[in-house]
């Protein structure tokens, strides 16, 4: 099923990271206020931030589209129909280089909320997409 193109080889570590990911999210919806929950789900949405998009570009770029910048990647991916929310994977974006620079509380729970209420069901979509995608 998994052939030699780089995308795949990306989306691979992607589901793993992805497992991980939705036990995470599980563990902060149990207990919103455990410290370790939300720092584990913060660590988990930088790691998985990260893949998505770049399994993005490495699917834009078997696809024959160049993109360097992770904004680009987005815009690309949103423009040709591969991702839906746009808004949000930018706002995502934005959200993952402030939790390695904020050490402000409140950012740090709009962070939290932001990626419980709106990033986990757009993470949830790309998976199945690119899931289906690699199984045709």
């Amino acid at each position: 099923m998994y052939t030699d193109i780089r995308w795949q080889q990306r989306f691979q570590n992607f589901e793993k990271a992805y497992v991980v990911y939705k036990r995470r999210i599980k563990e902060y919806r149990k207990d919103k206020d455990n410290e370790a929950f939300q720092m584990a789900l913060i660590q988990a949405f930088e790691i998985i931030m990260e893949l998505g998009w770049k399994t993005l570009k490495d699917y834009l770029t078997f696809e024959g589209v160049v993109v360097n910048s992770p904004k680009q990647v987005i815009r690309q991916a949103y423009q040709f129909n591969i991702i839906k929310n746009g808004e949000i994977w930018m706002s995502a974006l934005e959200k993952r280089n402030l939790t390695t620079h904020t050490y402000d509380e409140n950012t740090y729970y709009k962070i939290l909320t932001f990626i419980d209420e709106k990033f986990t069901p757009v993470i949830e979509g790309f998976y199945k997409k690119f899931k289906q995608e690699l199984e045709k």
